[in-house]
């Protein structure tokens, strides 16, 4: 599975669907969604609750298939790899950053940093260089033997960003990450985010229902009724 011919674009959804249940119990999540996303692009995605936009951002994690309609990743059709494939695809070119920092509680920044390079089987030595350098370019350096609970919230939500660019990903998801932060640590988090799109070309997708957060974004994509109802480019 080459994923190198980066002249299609990043994400193209046609006319994709996502049906959860059936008869009367059916729910369409996804109803004929059509979008593009291409590499260097910070998209915000918003819509009230139940309009689609965690299921796109499900899907486009490899999370979740689309039950008609394609997805495809730099061109490759993502509804037809298999378990093994998904896994390749999300390890080597995604990065993902949740509302509820998903840290392992026990573990230092530094070690959960490290996961998703051990997931990799990088060598210790290099590994141990690597997040060493993801925490320093969160502002975390002296921190990184300290656990999750010896943390603030913000500072928790940086190692979470920090273990998410660790590997270099083509594409950065971000379901509401600045949902559970005060206003001052939202807006480091957002720069933070500003600055890897900028300086570092890392395409960012970020779910979000704040409309001040969204306008850190390059382009605003907002969902309803499973569908793209808006979708315009922004000034940060």
């Amino acid at each position: 599975m080459s994923l190198d011919a980066a002249t299609a674009p990043l994400v193209e959804f046609h006319d994709v669907t996502k049906i959860y249940g059936s008869g009367d119990a059916e729910i369409r999540a996804l109803d004929g969604a059509t979008l593009r996303i291409h590499d260097g692009e910070f998209v915000a995605v918003m819509g009230p609750s139940g309009s689609g936009k965690s299921t796109f951002l499900n899907m486009i994690g490899c999370l979740d298939t689309p039950t008609s309609g394609s997805y495809l990743f730099r061109g490759i059709n993502v509804g037809a790899l298999d378990g093994d494939q998904l896994a390749l695809l999300r390890r080597h070119y995604l990065g993902f950053i949740f509302q509820g920092f998903n840290l392992l509680p026990r573990t230092s920044a530094l070690e959960n940093v490290e996961l998703p390079l051990i997931y990799r089987r990088i060598r210790a030595a290099p590994r141990r260089r690597r997040a060493l350098a993801a925490l320093a370019e969160v502002g975390l350096s002296g921190r990184e033997h300290h656990t999750p609970a010896e943390l603030s919230g913000g500072q928790q939500q940086r190692v979470a960003v920090a273990r998410a660019m660790v590997t270099g990903p083509a594409m950065l998801l971000a379901d509401e990450p600045t949902g559970n932060l005060d206003s001052t640590r939202k807006a480091e988090i957002m720069r933070l985010l500003v600055e890897f799109n900028r300086d570092r070309g890392i395409t960012i997708v970020m779910v979000t229902h704040e409309r001040d957060m969204a306008e850190y974004a390059g382009r605003i994509v907002v969902f309803k009724d499973g569908v793209v109802s808006e979708d315009r480019r922004n000034t940060p």
